[in-house]
């Protein structure tokens, strides 16, 4: 320690374990075992997930906004229209859109 040190934490990369090959480890994270492949080498395609989400970004972006503008303001379901239409498409998306990226 030096004269400048206040004695907080000083980070001093020679106290990590080293892997095999000579790298630096990271931890907990890099202790080994089966590790799941990069993303750049996995094939991916737009398959049937991937329309599911076009889908629901077609009803988001213009059914539910087409059917909040037809909605006259003195209808009785005005009320629903102003506060329901939009959340149903921002919770539909939200899923799909989780559901559609992640892959087993």
């Amino acid at each position: 320690m030096s004269s400048s040190d206040d004695g907080g934490y000083v980070h001093d990369p020679a106290a990590f374990d080293t892997d095999a090959d000579g790298e630096q480890g990271d931890g907990p994270a890099d202790s080994g075992g089966d590790e799941p492949p990069h993303p750049a080498t996995v094939d991916r395609e737009f398959d049937w997930r991937g329309w599911v989400l076009v889908g629901v970004l077609c009803f988001a972006f213009l059914v539910a906004p087409a059917a909040i503008y037809l909605v006259p303001p003195g209808a009785e379901g005005y009320r629903f229209a102003l506060l329901i239409l939009p959340l149903v498409p921002a919770l539909l998306l939200a899923i799909t859109a989780v559901w559609a990226t992640t892959r087993p």
